[in-house]
């Protein structure tokens, strides 16, 4: 399943094929900095395999699959849905013969994406949005049975391209966009809370500047669950200093069985 011209489009303006490849980027720049986290990843979620015994999975944000046990789910002749916005043209081409594969391309907020591109539609650089409270913030909907649903690296960054394009097409205090993504993080909470889930976020960013002295950015800031079991780790995200400025960033990392 795949997006027509015209969403095409607007994704396009939201840059999400731009930040797709920022991100694989980014992640050869790095090396093994990345190596661990990934690892801690898969094997989250082949734990949360084991625990739940599903025959389908369904991963959220599963972008170049670095992240995504998919052998290991095939060897264990699961049915794997693979969901992200826009699928890289690589993984198409490895994953989409395979029989129990299933590549859907679709936005994980249920449509927070479009909602937003038909809101500011009549804005202008004289004419700008002084209100986000006439955005409706959309539930994931999934056909059938999902199985067992991993939301992965993926909601931390659920309202980043969207407030990216805010910024732009609305006047609006930090006050307001810091509700509008509690709003959007709650929303995928409250999903996942209806599903045999797994979810993977980083939390919070820990920048060190040269000085040595550290600063940091809460990524979460919905409530997250308990969870059923948890695990806990850091990812070292940007230790070359590969960014704009002279930073080291690390990453800390919960992982939930829900």
């Amino acid at each position: 399943m795949t997006h027509n011209g015209s969403y095409r489009n607007i994704i396009n303006k939201f840059g999400y094929p731009r930040y797709q490849w920022g991100l694989i980027t980014h992640h050869s720049e790095q090396g093994e900095g990345w190596d661990s986290h990934l690892a801690h990843c898969r094997q989250f979620i082949l734990k949360a395999i084991d625990f739940y015994k599903p025959e389908k999975v369904t991963v959220l944000g599963s972008g170049w699959l670095l992240d995504v046990p998919v052998a290991e789910m095939l060897e264990r002749n699961l049915k794997v849905t693979l969901i992200d916005i826009v699928h890289p043209p690589e993984v198409k081409k490895q994953l989409g013969g395979l029989k129990n594969v299933e590549l859907i391309e679709k936005d994980a907020t249920g449509g927070l994406v479009e909602e937003v591109f038909e809101k500011c539609r009549k804005t202008s650089a004289f004419r700008k949005m002084h209100n986000l409270d006439d955005i409706v913030i959309p539930e994931l909907t999934l056909d059938g049975d999902p199985g067992l649903i991993v939301s992965l690296n993926l909601i931390s960054q659920l309202d980043v391209l969207p407030i990216q394009y805010l910024r732009k097409k609305a006047k609006v205090s930090e006050e307001q966009f810091e509700k509008f993504r509690i709003a959007v993080q709650q929303k995928h909470v409250d999903f996942l809370l209806k599903h045999p889930s797994v979810m993977i976020t980083d939390t919070t960013e820990v920048y060190t500047g040269t000085s040595g002295n550290t600063d940091d950015f809460q990524w979460i800031v919905a409530d997250l669950p308990e969870g059923k079991y948890k695990e806990e780790w850091t990812w070292d995200f940007d230790l070359n200093k590969s960014g704009s400025y002279e930073k080291r960033s690390v990453l800390k990392v919960i992982a939930l069985i829900l």
